[in-house]
């Protein structure tokens, strides 16, 4: 597809900045977050279809806010002023789409004077290749590790394939950077890698599948941010299992599953997370 005629493959993105929202986010593990907080940039669009997506106003086609992209000398303009503020560190959301614009950015950036800790947030359906090509650019990786399961990735998110190949890119990524998140004396990550894996309602057995995958493949000492945040959409609100929040119980049943299979590092969620993660891309700042 020939992005400067338009957005017409899977992601819906045009060779645009495909900017959805620029804003400081609190609300990022502690070490990514900082004590002030993280410049996110939120790309509109996604290489994926999850069915439960917290974004879906700014990752689905057709979905309004994806009308309003700031153009890249704004950008530029804005992630200056949030970085003169003291923010150490630049996220890219959902960048998996738009490589180039991430590393435009960042270039950019680097030529006005900013060396920020760049951040790549991403659901892990990143081809290895990519994330090689990323060697030397990205300081901190912060993927998803989502689904062990074929099927249920293919029910989930339209994409069957994604097991094999979130494997093979975290191991990409855990292979530049090691176990080690390296921080500053105020706790902010510098330089490391970061697996998320969000526990959805019904399914332990396929979070289980995921960290022993995690535990042996790669390593129980890598940092694990095991996420209780889960909040059912309009777009599932009538699936059986999708259809609502996560049981305490079901999260406990995550927790003692990565403990028994070994991990070191990592943060748990409190269950009423849920609440500080609906964003709402029609405001300045989603999050607030």
């Amino acid at each position: 597809m020939d992005r400067f005629k338009g957005g017409n493959g899977y992601c819906r993105s045009d060779a645009g900045t495909n900017i959805a929202s620029i804003c400081i986010h609190t609300g990022e593990e502690p070490s990514i977050s900082g004590p002030d907080g993280i410049c996110n940039i939120f790309f509109s669009g996604c290489n994926l279809r999850c069915a439960f997506c917290q974004n879906h106003e700014i990752s689905r086609p057709g979905a309004e806010c994806r009308k309003n992209n700031i153009d890249f000398e704004e950008a530029l303009d804005i992630i200056g002023g949030i970085l003169k503020r003291g923010i150490k560190a630049v996220g890219f959301v959902s960048p998996s789409h738009v490589v180039p614009q991430v590393r435009a950015i960042i270039k950019a950036l680097n030529s006005r004077g900013y060396k920020s800790t760049t951040v790549y947030n991403t659901n892990g359906y990143d081809k290895k290749d990519l994330i090689r090509s990323l060697d030397g650019l990205i300081d901190v990786y912060l993927p998803d590790y989502k689904y062990a399961t074929p099927e249920i990735a293919e029910e989930f998110s339209d994409a069957p394939d994604y097991p094999g190949v979130v494997l093979m890119a975290v191991k990409e990524m855990f292979y530049q950077k090691g176990s080690i998140l390296a921080t500053d004396e105020e706790t902010r990550a510098e330089n490391g890698i970061l697996i998320r894996h969000l526990v959805l309602p019904g399914h332990i057995e396929e979070s289980r599948k995921v960290l022993t995958t995690i535990a042996e493949e790669i390593s129980t000492g890598v940092n694990i941010s095991l996420m209780s945040q889960y909040h059912p959409t309009d777009f599932v609100s009538g699936h059986p299992e999708l259809g609502r929040t996560l049981y305490q119980s079901e999260y406990g049943s995550a927790v003692k599953i990565m403990e028994d299979l070994g991990f070191r590092n990592g943060w748990v969620q409190d269950m009423e997370s849920y609440r500080n993660y609906r964003p709402d891309f029609r405001k300045e700042n989603p999050f607030e």
